[in-house]
This record gives structure tokens, sequence and C-alpha cells, in this order.
């Protein structure tokens, strides 16, 4: 799913030559802001972004793109570069840039959901996994897909307002959800450590369009997102599972909201120690994480 672009280059030619077909999973988030409908031909952050900082990094829009050209340069058209964007199910449900671990454990322990102000208007396209896998399906062994790109979402779009609505509507019927609208998403993207994932994708209206896909694999059918994200959320509450907590994420709205977590959510003594540090002393804690990169 993931390689480090310069780790893909090494292995690219191998796995072109063990396959018939090889499917390159990409992602929708390669590409750079769009005020119209983003096809496979759409502008790309790697082509056209001009901050010099993010260009430096392998981040993962970034490694993306750098890696579909790696496919591109090749002599071999034997692969299928896919680009699914946000692809959701029962265990993964997202809000902005939010995991389901951190604004639905929160609301679910009657501590606020957040939505930053410059996220909650901007248009998003979620894709139910079963659908977006049976696109896969539909793509493997398809002649016309060889050497091809395609997008991988359905087209409907709506704003993340919208999106928490429909998680409300359901959360509702089982507690009393409260939601905390951060002016925006600065504090909070740099402690939970995602400010390149906000600013170069979730601050962009995600809209896409999906009529090469069809062309090629013949009519497919993709769930609504209402019904969908609502069917997925229900079905979670019956038996709540949680991958882990971001004792970051936590500390930074918590001294934003006034509220506070019990130390009896965190599962260790690291946790603990690290959502202390987080809360009082968040500076020390940004310095610890940047001398660790180093």
């Amino acid at each position: 799913m993931l390689y480090r672009s310069g780790e893909f280059k090494e292995k690219a030619e191998l796995l072109l030559s063990a396959t018939e077909q090889y499917i390159f999973t990409s992602s929708g988030r390669v590409y750079a802001d769009s005020k119209t409908l983003i096809t496979e031909e759409s502008p790309r952050l790697l082509d056209v972004c001009k901050d010099r900082s993010y260009l430096k990094t392998d981040e993962y829009a970034l490694a993306k793109a750098r890696e579909e050209n790696i496919l591109l340069e090749s002599m071999q058209k034997n692969w299928t570069i896919i680009r699914p964007y946000i692809t959701y199910n029962v265990e993964r449900l997202q809000l902005g840039a939010i995991e389901k671990d951190i604004w639905l454990h929160r609301a679910l322990h009657d501590r606020s959901i957040p939505l930053p102000k410059d996220v909650a208007t901007h248009q998003t396209t979620m894709t139910y996994g079963g659908d977006v896998a049976a696109a896969i399906a539909a793509l493997i062994g398809n002649k016309r897909s060889l050497g091809e790109i395609f997008n991988l979402t359905g087209t409907e779009h709506m704003t993340w307002s919208e999106v928490l609505d429909i998680y409300l509507a359901v959360l509702e019927k089982e507690v009393e959800p409260k939601v905390y609208a951060l002016e925006d998403s600065s504090e909070f993207s740099n402690e939970v450590g995602n400010t390149y994932q906000v600013y170069f994708d979730r601050l962009y209206d995600r809209v896409f369009d999906n009529s090469k896909l069809i062309s090629v694999t013949g009519e497919l059918t993709f769930r609504k997102m209402e019904d969908g994200l609502s069917d997925c959320l229900a079905e979670f509450l019956m038996k709540p599972r949680w991958r882990m907590l971001n004792c970051a994420a936590e500390a930074c709205i918590n001294r934003q909201t006034g509220e506070k977590m019990s130390y009896s959510e965190l599962n260790s003594s690291r946790d603990k120690i690290k959502y202390f540090g987080w809360y009082h002393i968040p500076k020390v804690m940004r310095t610890v994480r940047k001398l660790k990169k180093q």
C-alpha cells in the first residue's frame, strides 16, 4: 500500500516483471486544488505546488505521485494506477482529517466533537469500501485498464459539515453529542501531526469525475454517502472497538474546550505521561517530537 518513493524505485521493475498486471494503489490526494471536477488529467501537487518546504518532503501525496512517475516512465505497461480517495467502512469513519478514534471516542465519553471551521465548508467525496473493492475487481484482468490511471470514487459529494450532520443524526439515538467548532485547523493539525494532509487536501474541494472508470468497467454501483455513513456508524455503535487514542489531539481539544478526560481511558503509563505533557507543556512536547524526527 505504501512505499517510500526511493524504496519503490528499487522494486518497481521487479514487481512489473513478476505479474501480468500490477495494480498500483495511489490516492486522490495527489491532486492539486481544483475549481472544476477532478479528472485523471487534473494537475497534481507534485507538478504545480510552489511550497518548497513541502516539496522537500516525501509526504503521502508527493510519494504517491513520484511513484506514479516511476510507472509512467517504465518501458513496461502492464500496470494500472488507481486513485481512491476517502474510503470508509465500519472500522474507519473520518471527519475532516480526524479519525473516529478521536471524534467518535470523544462523543461517546461526553466530550465535544471537533470540526475546524475552515474544513467544515469544503466539499468531500467519501466512497464505501465495498464499492471501491468492486471497482478494483472490475479492473483486474481488464486489458483496457493496462497503462491507465483511474479515479476510484463515487461522484456524490457534500461538505464536511453535512457529513457531521449525518453522524449526529445517528449518535443522537444513543447520546447527546456536542460539537466544538475550532476557529481553524492550525494548532490542532500541528499537534495531531497531519498539517500537510489538512492544508494540501482537506482545505480543498474534492469532487471527482469517475467517467473514465465507468467507460472501462461498465456501470458500477456506489452507495449513497448518507446511507453508507449512517449504516456503518450504527453498526460500529453496536460493538465499539478502538485502535489507538491520540494523546496529543485529546489534550489539544480539551485545553480549548475546558473538558477533561479520565486517565482510566488511557491504556498505559506511557499514554498517561504523553497526555499530561501535551495538555500542560505542549511547546516542550512539540520540540521533543521535532528532535525525534531529525
